[in-house]
């Protein structure tokens, strides 16, 4: 494989075409958690509890299968193009074409069909975005060495995760609705169309692949791995039993599990909200907005800021914030307030402000407790720890899919009135707004409480390991 012996001095370039590698994914993997759930309840009928076991079941498929990709990943001996990249570009095309089949709406098929339907669609995405994330997720760790350009691919993953989420929750909103009647307060009831979606499904499924090709183009991979030729003798058991004792690498885990648990969560819900709730759903473009404007307000200083706090002790702080945040939105359940937008909108917004610290910097962290496993055991083993970061964070997904569905069930939520020009009754809606709240706020509490008292890699110890590790590369 043909390496160069400086292992940073990352430039624009490979930022750039960093950021493109999770803006590809991005462009169809943000569809799931903002319309997903909605076109099976309201375009191809599905009840919430026949949702919840779809869900379950792909996550039971995903403990069998990401293991096993990642120790494939892992085992095979690196091209010349690199160990990472060829296997992200190979299955981009797969990618797309599963996203599109997966909101295609077939006429004529019973709901047993458009269930059968689901399975295998749903299964066969989530399949395809593990074959490309894995090596993705492992790549920024054989970009760089330096923690603070390691900080800084996290931060440019986060502006192209956000720019390729822009799309489908800024754009669609606005167009993939069909106004079907009125409430009695003269707000517009309105109803998913399903052919919009597909098509613009289609159009963000084309431009991932390109977007996937100016990723491979753009990048490097310096760090040369460790095993030369394809190691026959790798034992992945033995690899995940001492990332299970890795202190840190389990509470990043649990702690970026909720955040994607919050994240599928609330845009799934807020759907749910700003149509049925506040009527208006070309609104929740403004979540986007809200959520990611702290970040352009943070990215230009956060380095100076993890110089001077750390990395953890920023995302602890943010996490808390951001949890009172959305407890005060639950607070506000019953008065006025409760059903003006623009209040919604601002206390999203503070919201966003402190969840901006983990959202730009998870990535920078997982490269952390990769590095503290390779100081612990001596072993540099990307591939295989991604592979369980990633489904740690595709059981984030499940937990947010089965939350939303049992809560959604529980308050009689019928996705089919819509279509029909019926309103959904008072009682409904009121119960919508405090799933939407309360839910988000204990999730973020969570994340803080994990932050401040169970991730053990603060400022000082980071430094400590990095001087380790250091010294082990040096005499290798």
């Amino acid at each position: 494989m043909a390496t160069n012996a400086l292992t940073h001095g990352i430039t624009i370039k490979d930022k750039i075409g960093y950021a493109m590698g999770d803006m590809g994914g991005l462009l169809t993997f943000s569809l799931i958690g903002a319309f997903q759930n909605k076109f099976y309840t309201d375009a191809l009928g599905i009840s919430p509890g026949k949702i919840v076991v779809l869900i379950l079941i792909a996550r039971i498929w995903d403990a069998i299968n990401d293991p096993l990709w990642g120790a494939f990943i892992q085992s095979r001996k690196p091209r010349p193009q690199g160990q990472f990249r060829p296997w992200i570009l190979g299955f981009s095309i797969p990618l797309a074409v599963c996203a599109a089949l997966m909101f295609l709406k077939i006429p004529g098929l019973t709901h047993t069909q458009y269930l059968i339907y689901a399975y295998v669609t749903y299964i066969m995405y989530g399949m395809m975005y593990t074959a490309v994330n894995i090596p993705y997720g492992s790549l920024a760790s054989v970009v760089t060495d330096d923690e603070l350009e390691r900080s800084s691919l996290s931060m440019w993953r986060s502006i192209g995760a956000g720019v390729g989420g822009l799309p489908g929750t800024i754009i669609l909103p606005m167009i993939v609705y069909t106004v079907t009647g009125k409430y009695a307060n003269g707000t517009n009831i309105q109803a998913l169309d399903e052919k919009k979606l597909f098509w613009c499904v289609m159009v963000l499924a084309a431009l991932s692949v390109l977007v996937y090709f100016g990723h491979y183009k753009l990048t490097k991979e310096r760090i040369p791995p460790q095993k030369k030729q394809k190691d026959k003798n790798y034992n992945a058991v033995a690899t995940l039993k001492a990332l299970v004792k890795n202190r840190a690498f389990v509470m990043i885990c649990l702690a970026s599990m909720l955040l994607i648990a919050f994240q599928f969560y609330y845009q799934s819900t807020f759907t749910y909200l700003f149509t049925d709730y506040f009527g208006k759903p070309g609104m929740y473009a403004f979540v986007t907005i809200c959520t990611y404007l702290p970040m352009a307000i943070f990215i230009p200083v956060m380095n100076k800021l993890i110089k001077k706090f750390g990395k953890k002790e920023l995302c602890a702080v943010g996490m808390a914030f951001a949890a009172v945040s959305s407890l005060i939105l639950f607070i506000l359940r019953g008065t006025s307030l409760s059903h003006n937008v623009y209040v919604f909108l601002v206390f999203t917004f503070f919201s966003g402000l402190g969840q901006t610290f983990l959202v730009l910097e998870v990535w920078a962290l997982v490269m952390d407790v990769i590095d503290y496993h390779e100081v612990r055991t001596g072993k540099r083993e990307e591939g295989m720890a991604y592979a369980f970061f990633s489904f740690t964070r595709k059981l984030g997904q499940t937990l947010a899919g089965v939350g939303l569905n049992v809560l959604l069930a529980a308050i009689h939520y019928d996705g089919e009135l819509s279509k029909q020009g019926i309103a959904l009754g008072e009682d409904v809606l009121s119960k919508l707004y405090d799933i939407s709240t309360l839910i988000p706020a204990i999730m973020l509490a969570l994340m803080a409480v994990i932050l401040f008292f169970g991730y053990n890699l603060s400022k000082k110890k980071l430094a400590e390991m990095h001087a380790q590790l250091d010294e082990m590369r040096a005499s290798e």
